[in-house]
């Protein structure tokens, strides 16, 4: 039975799977995102080929902007060294497997279209709420990449023109007003104060404290959501999407926020449109980066053995 190696890499972390062609992960490791990133990932992924000798590839799943037909990591200013790295071209000489490399948001958007929640929608625009805001798109079962690797950076999307600064040097940016670290800023600002601990409220507990009724917090709920709710209208707008998945660290908390969010969307709504939470957690991106080499179908089931 076929089986790739796929990889995720994250600001903090790399996670490590090895998929077979029904969609199973055998093995599953996290190791330490460690600087300069290439050789070590190179030595890491070795070391699994050496324990899977039969992998027929290699996908990955990174964060920043990937050209993926050369598999040059085009635009990442966070991993030291990563930006401009020819990954595909020098993970296929090191290990003689076929490597293909693709954002990570876009490796989680494939895992949840083909696999997940959002499997027999036609157009699939996943939302990732972490430390910023990814975006994927995923249309006829296909990732939808752009000329130069850009498509899906809905992070960066002008919100408020002239507004704050965000790091990619330009002002106003999405992940500016809708992203945990959006969320920690809007807290000090509103000066949110957990009223058990007397410190400020931390961000994954806000909207539960906003659902019991605190008013600073509520008032910091509806700005955070209503945003997003203009950046999916937005969205559907342009690309009129049939699916929204939303995932990503923030969605952890989406029992205490995911009614408010239908109820912001609702009216910006242009045509109907599904809304669902992700899947899957932290195994999306590397899941959806084997799935950049797997041939792969609808209705695969994810199982973890």
């Amino acid at each position: 039975m076929k089986k790739v190696l796929g990889v995720d890499i994250g600001g903090t972390k790399i996670r490590m799977g090895v998929v077979n062609e029904n969609g199973n992960v055998i093995s599953d490791r996290t190791i330490p995102t460690l600087l300069p990133l290439y050789p070590y990932l190179e030595k890491q992924i070795l070391k699994v080929k050496t324990d899977f000798p039969d992998l027929i590839g290699i996908g990955i799943g990174t964060r920043g902007m990937v050209d993926a037909k050369t598999g040059v990591v085009t635009f990442e200013k966070e991993l030291e060294g990563w930006q401009g790295t020819p990954v595909k071209a020098q993970l296929e000489v090191a290990t003689g497997l076929r490597v293909e490399i693709n954002n990570d948001a876009n490796c989680a958007a494939l895992a949840e279209a083909r696999l997940g929640g959002a499997a027999g929608f036609q157009r699939v625009v996943c939302l990732t709420l972490g430390t910023g805001l990814g975006g994927g798109f995923v249309f006829d079962g296909e990732v939808m990449n752009g000329i130069h690797g850009g498509a899906g950076e809905v992070g960066h999307m002008i919100l408020y023109p002239n507004g704050l600064l965000c790091s990619c040097d330009r002002r106003g940016c999405s992940e500016q007003y809708v992203s945990g670290t959006a969320l920690k800023r809007m807290i000090q600002e509103e000066y949110v104060v957990d009223p058990e601990t007397g410190d400020l409220v931390l961000p994954q507990n806000l909207f539960r404290l906003a659902a019991s009724g605190h008013s600073r917090a509520i008032a910091v709920r509806d700005q955070f959501l209503s945003n997003f709710a203009i950046i999916i209208s937005t969205l559907q707008a342009v690309l009129d999407m049939d699916c929204v998945v939303i995932g990503g660290g923030v969605s952890d908390s989406a029992e205490d926020w995911w009614e408010c969010l239908l109820e912001q969307v609702e009216p910006l709504k242009l045509k109907p449109l599904e809304l669902i939470r992700a899947d899957f957690g932290n195994e999306a991106g590397m899941l959806g980066a084997a799935m950049l080499v797997l041939d792969t179908s609808n209705d695969m089931e994810y199982k973890k053995i």
